[in-house]
């Protein structure tokens, strides 16, 4: 496998913004995985941190979702992975690292079966998959999909000790990801709801809280900012999106992550299709705002990115509006504020849309594309505009590239992905100032209270993996094909963590589609510091699905930090949950002090 070597990455870390930061107020050791907001921390010693790889589990099956959440139960020395497709989880003992290398799951616990055993499912073939995985104390709690996917879902709670069945609870539909609050009291779930194929049955999005003493559910709605219902004119229209056809707004809202405030009092869940994050008050079981996101200017230097898969390296300026669709979110505290840390993948309605007629299609904002009789959001020129139909313009009527209808050729606009719906909305029409392309290649950092963004890592994920892997950069999660994203998200931001390691806060962040972690020293919201990138993934790797033992892990999907006291060699370790590999693989962390 190709591997970064020891003296590149300190290159890369001096040269990229350094390694560590002087680290104001870092978090107390909260578990980021379940997006918990942690205390202040210590002021940190000057120190550097480095992933090192240390073990990976047998693939799970290659491209299944086989392996995408994870956490780590630390009494029994356990990793507990969601096989998602299987509607599994799959057990696996670490009572050292040595036992997870190339291990297999010692304990494959079926949820279906679970759940018809306990009189919650008349059937097993009425259970879908399992998404998301989280636990605290003496409870695990599992978010399982109904089949179909727009029928209630459940929330399985089982025992961390012997993994027997404790209760089951009906959530809204397309349970995506369930946390537990910092004091134990509820589990908090984001309820997807996704329309099915054609949007014939779009269910409304929803946060279902969970109270443990007694597992009664409370349901949180939308319905409120329904146009025509009291909270509408609340909504930050100008910084959010919203496309679902035929749709209300408490249906087009698709809650997709959460983070719990440390005093367990609200809940900051992302609205990833839309672009904007929730707000809950848990006590009163109520929306208290909905923060609109806004979009990321990549004609602004340091925002560059690379729009073509037929150019090699490319990053640049172009007139291109990045929405930043957070998928995974977390929080911690900084001089007494809570801020949040999201990973800004990007998303579209694309699978959902096929199967409207031409009518509804154009009726609703998207582009129907003749000659595949299909309706689509993504969109690209180079697919569906004939040169004579549409000019890139700027403000004052002159076209910004001359050349092929104003998008230029296969160096320039002409192949970007970008939201058909958003940028007609946008731009008032067809004759385009800035596309808008679906997420933002980065992470960001935002004031909890307001909205505000602090930082955003900029052109840092294509620019750093450029560097070490050249024209390979950009690649796809299930082929070796260099550049292959370019037009299309990038390296794609999928998941975040945070650790705290010696009174610093560090973020991990996964690239699903390139592969690999990012890490940067955020102890100060204000000016985070790249520490390092690892991957390991083998690029030159001809068949990747053939050769998988070769290629390494593919697909990163989630991330858990387990720190030093909960580690089983004493050392912090993060964990990474590789979708398309089905591998789960192990970094340990080390630490070295910087003399002052």
């Amino acid at each position: 496998m190709r591997r970064i070597p020891g003296w590149l990455a300190l290159l890369l870390c001096l040269l990229l913004a350094g390694c560590g930061s002087d680290g104001d107020n870092g978090r107390d050791g909260a578990d980021g995985t379940n997006g918990v907001d942690g205390s202040d921390g210590a002021d940190g010693a000057a120190q550097v941190v480095s992933l090192r790889p240390v073990a990976a589990t047998a693939s799970q099956g290659f491209d299944q979702s086989a392996a995408e959440i994870v956490t780590f139960d630390a009494v029994n020395r356990r990793v507990l992975v969601v096989n998602a497709d299987s509607g599994q989880v799959d057990v696996f003992n670490a009572a050292s690292l040595s036992d997870l290398n190339d291990a297999d799951p010692a304990t494959r616990i079926d949820l279906a079966a679970m759940l018809v055993s306990a009189g919650k499912a008349t059937e097993a073939g009425l259970v879908g998959a399992a998404n998301s995985i989280a636990l605290q104390g003496e409870l695990t709690a599992i978010a399982v999909e109904a089949m179909p996917k727009t029928n209630p879902g459940w929330v399985v709670f089982i025992h961390p000790t012997t993994l027997a069945y404790i209760n089951a609870v009906q959530v809204g539909a397309l349970p995506d990801m369930v946390t537990f609050t910092p004091d134990g009291s509820r589990v908090v779930v984001a309820n997807e709801g996704e329309p099915d194929e054609g949007y014939v049955n779009d269910p409304a999005g929803s946060v279902s809280i969970i109270r443990l003493a007694d597992y009664s559910v409370t349901e949180v709605d939308f319905s409120d900012f329904n146009a025509g219902a009291p909270r509408h004119a609340e909504l930050p229209v100008d910084k959010m999106v919203l496309d679902g056809y035929n749709a209300t707004v408490a249906q087009s809202l698709e809650p997709e992550y959460v983070s719990v405030s440390a005093d367990s009092a609200t809940a900051y869940v992302t609205l990833q299709e839309n672009n904007a994050i929730a707000v809950i008050d848990l006590a009163a079981g109520t929306v208290k705002k909905i923060l609109g996101l806004g979009f990321k200017d990549h004609s602004i230097p340091g925002n560059e990115l690379d729009i073509s898969q037929k150019d090699g390296v490319n990053i640049r300026n172009w007139p291109v509006m990045g929405i930043y669709m957070p998928d995974a979110i977390t929080s911690y505290h900084h001089n007494g504020r809570t801020f949040l840390v999201t990973a800004n993948e990007g998303d579209s309605r694309e699978d959902w849309l096929n199967g409207l007629s031409r009518d509804a299609c154009e009726g609703a904002g998207y582009f129907y594309a003749a000659d595949d009789g299909i309706c689509v959001d993504e969109f690209s020129a180079k697919d569906y505009y004939d040169s004579d139909n549409v000019m890139l313009v700027n403000s004052e009527g002159n076209p910004l590239f001359p050349t092929n209808g104003g998008f230029g050729g296969d160096d320039a606009l002409r192949r970007l992905k970008f939201s058909y719906h958003t940028t007609v909305a946008m731009n008032g029409g067809t004759e385009f100032e800035k596309l808008y392309a679906y997420g933002a290649r980065s992470f960001s950092i935002w004031e909890a209270e307001t909205g505000l963004q602090v930082f955003d890592s900029g052109n840092d994920f294509e620019r750093i993996t450029a560097l070490i892997y050249g024209a390979d950069f950009n690649n796809d999660n299930a082929a070796n094909a260099g550049d292959d994203r370019s037009d299309n998200k990038g390296p794609e931001a999928e998941a975040v963590t945070l650790g705290v390691i010696n009174g610093h806060t560090y973020a991990f962040i996964a690239l699903e589609r390139m592969g690999g972690i990012m890490v940067y020293d955020v102890s100060n919201p204000y000016a985070p510091a790249y520490v390092q990138y690892i991957n390991q993934r083998d690029v030159t790797v001809d068949d990747v699905e053939t050769d998988l033992d070769q290629v390494g892990d593919l697909g990163p999907e989630g991330l858990h930090f387990v720190s030093a006291t909960d580690s089983p060699g004493g050392k912090p370790l993060l964990l990474v949950g590789n979708e398309v590999s089905g591998t789960t693989a192990v970094y340990e962390i080390d630490l070295t002090l910087l003399e002052q």
